[in-house]
């Protein structure tokens, strides 16, 4: 699914150059629920960005789903993302002024697809995170685990091919955090691949594999027995 061979990244800085990635190989399976970790300063935010399509890496390449990623303009990489990427922030990103339903169907409004039928595809995915009765609430009106379960809807809305999660525990208090990697767990046993950016331990072990970054290259590498989260842990 995700293909990453000799990826190197620099930024210039005043008269410095800073070499963020330094030579990343990196393969991801259909299906597989990934953790990648590491300190402030390791890569993993600029690898999230590579892969996200909102960053191009200086040297080696990126292959998703079969499709080389290299040198596309804003439009066809905004294409891209809608097609094959889902979308998951520590802060959220909700429309204020728009209510979960119409979070939710956002991206469907992107791809050109039709009120009703994105209102149902919304309606169902809010229904798949437990927030059907919320559907008209705002942003403002919803819980920060609330918040983070439309934000999944919103991801999923799409049918990306992969979902990439930065933080998505960072602002949630644990119980919340747990209820939010359950909905990741349940997603990813239907066969979605997901990638989770995390500096927690405990969430990354809620992952199928954790991914290790230090000062821009790879430490480790190992699949891991995964810590399922049950509704009993949270209640």
């Amino acid at each position: 699914m995700i293909e990453i061979t000799d990826l190197h990244k620099s930024y210039v800085m005043g008269t410095n150059t800073l070499h963020v990635l330094k030579g990343i190989d990196f393969t991801v399976n259909e299906g597989e629920l990934v953790a990648i970790m590491g300190s402030s300063g390791s890569g993993k935010s600029t690898l999230l960005n590579i892969l996200g399509m909102l960053d191009e890496a200086d040297q080696g390449t990126y292959t998703l789903d079969g499709t080389l990623i290299h040198n596309l303009n804003e439009k066809i990489a905004a294409r891209y993302r809608n097609k094959f990427l889902g979308f998951v922030f520590q802060s959220f990103n909700l429309i204020s002024y728009k209510n979960a339903l119409e979070n939710v169907a956002m991206p469907l409004y992107y791809q050109g697809t039709k009120r009703n039928e994105r209102n149902e595809k919304a309606m169902h995915y809010l229904e798949k995170v437990g927030l059907a009765e919320w559907a008209t609430h705002l942003p403002n009106e919803l819980s920060g685990g609330q918040k983070q379960r439309v934000a999944i809807a919103r991801a999923l809305a799409s049918e990306p091919k992969v979902l990439l999660a930065d933080e998505p525990t960072g602002a949630l208090d644990s119980t919340t955090s747990y209820e939010v990697m359950e909905i990741i767990q349940s997603i990813n046993d239907e066969g979605k691949t997901i990638l989770i950016v995390t500096h927690e331990d405990d969430i990354a072990h809620m992952c199928k594999r954790i991914v290790n970054l230090k000062d821009g290259v790879i430490i480790d590498d190992s699949k891991i027995s995964q810590v399922r989260v049950k509704a009993t842990s949270h209640v």
